[in-house]
């Protein structure tokens, strides 16, 4: 009995650790404080080590990742489309000119599902263009999606 319970923590461990992944830094920008909570929250219940740098505006996001020297740049970036400043599609037009930030997912999410929206973000360099969810479940998948993205992301 003391084995099979030995097994099966082990197991689970394992399997957790399997799981983890190493040095996951997002960057979040969302002029919706509740949005920025609500996915951070789930994203930390799928890898409780990510990091997230979390901003208000499209600029302030921008300035941000223009300081980071290369090895520390996010291994994904989400950002809402419409932000004060630079609004999700212009910072993503922005950071298409440079190759350091080519290899990292980029993923908008957006309250419009507007087909112009969409297309206008996947032109300038999203990797994936989401209309934010309605109901807990879906946010802990997309959680689940966002934390496999910036696992594989760099």
């Amino acid at each position: 009995m003391i084995f099979a319970i030995f097994v099966a923590l082990w197991y689970t461990y394992s399997n957790r650790m399997a799981m983890s992944y190493t040095h996951i830094k997002i960057l979040m920008a969302d002029d919706d404080p509740e949005d920025i909570e609500l996915i951070e929250e789930h994203i930390k219940l799928v890898e409780p080590t990510a990091k997230l740098d979390k901003f208000v505006d499209g600029r302030s996001a921008y300035e941000y990742l223009r300081s980071q020297p290369d090895n520390d740049l996010p291994s994904l970036i989400i950002l809402d489309y419409n932000m004060p400043g630079l609004n999700g599609s212009q910072l993503l037009s922005s950071l298409k000119s440079a190759n350091r930030y080519k290899s990292i997912p980029k993923i908008v999410l957006s309250g419009s599902s507007a087909v112009q929206f969409k297309d206008e973000c996947l032109k300038n360099g999203a990797t994936e263009y989401i209309v934010k969810p309605d109901n807990i479940k879906d946010v802990h998948d997309l959680a689940k999606r966002l934390v496999s993205l910036a696992g594989n992301g760099r």
